[in-house]
């Protein structure tokens, strides 16, 4: 029998200046187990290359999907709700963060650069239907335009498939045990208060 694996849901903080999306990653196997689809020439042919316009197009973030994770011995899920993804998707770009890439969360990389980003509102009638990406309300979708000609031929060679954020997020057992933290700080204050 499987254990059930505690859910972390993480959220954007706007009170934390490092809260947000830094950069996104292009991966072999994205967390969101969703890959992209290569667009080719305005046709809507899946999984297409154009050498052209080399643009791809995948989904950044899926509202409450469960990721898995495992740090040592610790097995979890993460998610991240409708509105932490809307956050996560307009701080990235107020943030002017749409030229920051890496390959596989490790090396830094030029000419990789979101040249479009919505949340989707009606997976029925928004873009990412037009390319099968099966996205649910809420999903953050974008459009990166791939100017590196190394990293464009490892697209077309399979390296990549997928993308995946690099960010910071806070999560509820932090912020309750900050909470605890800053109750303790209180009832100590109010001790020596009334000494």
């Amino acid at each position: 029998m499987a254990k059930k694996l505690e859910t972390i849901e993480l959220f954007i903080d706007e009170s934390q200046d490092k809260d947000g999306i830094d950069a996104l990653s292009l991966v072999k196997f994205p967390a969101i187990e969703e890959n992209w689809v290569a667009l080719n020439n305005h046709r809507i042919e899946f999984k297409s290359v154009d050498d052209e316009k080399r643009i791809i197009i995948g989904l950044a973030l899926v509202p409450d999907k469960l990721i898995y994770r495992k740090n040592g011995d610790y097995e979890y899920n993460i998610k991240f709700s409708k509105e932490t993804v809307n956050k996560a998707a307009r701080l990235y770009l107020k943030k002017l963060n749409n030229n920051n890439a890496t390959l596989e969360h490790k090396t830094e990389v030029d000419g990789v650069s979101v040249v479009e980003s919505w949340t989707v509102e009606n997976p029925k009638i928004d873009k990412t239907a037009l390319y099968d990406l099966n996205a649910t309300e809420g999903s953050w979708a974008v459009i990166m335009s791939i100017d590196n000609d190394k990293v464009w031929q490892e697209i077309k060679n399979g390296t990549y498939l997928g993308i995946s954020v690099e960010g910071y997020f806070s999560d509820e057992q932090k912020l309750s045990a900050q909470a605890k933290e800053d109750e303790l700080i209180e009832k100590i204050k109010q001790l020596l208060k009334d000494e």
